[in-house]
């Protein structure tokens, strides 16, 4: 068995896998990081393995690492490489690319082709407290992909920033007629804009090209993006298993 960890900017999952499958997943605020030993795998089987991405830094590093004290299993964390699993990477430096980035790259890589015997191009899209959006084309290779602000990031900032758009949370609208309206609705066009842009740049005319996206505001995106398009609640847990395959 095989736990696999992805350690985000805010919130960490994980899920612990066998011979027939998950047998367990779970997620945690990176503040609750402490308890995942007594709380969530308290009565877990002890994995043989413990494999993982981390954007969180040192101090989430080190947490997790204290957690899995209780097995006694130090855990291998992944970087970004020139090549995996199908992908080729083109960032100017491999290494540097985040290693959530590379996992979610090399998941959706491994779908696209079990589903289609010709695979299309994807864009591949994690939105959680920060937006990425990677370009993967019909061959595997990713040929780079853009960073912007989460959601809840864009708007948080905004009411920092101007006094008079701390404003209750407002809804969806194709022409919103008051201000919470028109800040939500903002900040949704903006990222789906750049999705739709990425898609355009990486598609043509014949070519359909499907949509991967994940992270906790993936729900609340993909109804305003165009189809093909997958919701994948773990697509990062999903691509550490097949590099650490």
């Amino acid at each position: 068995m095989i736990l696999v960890i992805d350690s985000g900017n805010s919130r960490m999952k994980w899920g612990l896998y066998g011979p027939r499958g998950w047998l367990g997943q779970g997620v945690v605020s990176n503040a609750e990081l402490a308890t995942l030993a007594l709380r969530d795998w308290q009565n877990l089987p002890r994995p043989s393995r413990a494999v993982g991405v981390n954007v969180a830094g040192e101090a989430a590093r080190v947490r997790v690492e204290g957690q899995l004290a209780r097995w006694r299993l130090p855990i291998e964390w992944l970087t970004a490489t020139a090549e995996a699993a199908g992908v080729i990477n083109q960032y100017a430096k491999p290494a540097q690319l985040g290693a959530d980035r590379w996992a979610s790259l090399v998941a959706a890589r491994r779908r696209a082709v079990e589903s289609d015997v010709f695979p299309p191009p994807c864009v591949v899209i994690n939105a959680g407290t920060a937006v990425t959006i990677d370009a993967l084309d019909s061959d595997g290779v990713f040929h780079g992909g853009i960073i912007l602000p989460g959601l809840r990031l864009m708007l948080q900032s905004l009411a920092d920033r101007a006094s008079a758009l701390k404003v209750p949370p407002g809804e969806f609208h194709d022409f919103p007629t008051n201000t919470p309206d028109a800040l939500y609705s903002g900040v949704m066009q903006a990222i789906c804009g750049a999705i739709e842009q990425m898609r355009a740049k990486l598609g043509h005319d014949e070519v359909s090209v499907k949509c991967y996206i994940a992270g906790g505001a993936a729900m609340e995106i993909a109804p305003h993006l165009a189809d093909p398009l997958e919701v994948v609640d773990n697509l990062v847990l999903e691509g550490v298993l097949v590099l650490a395959a």
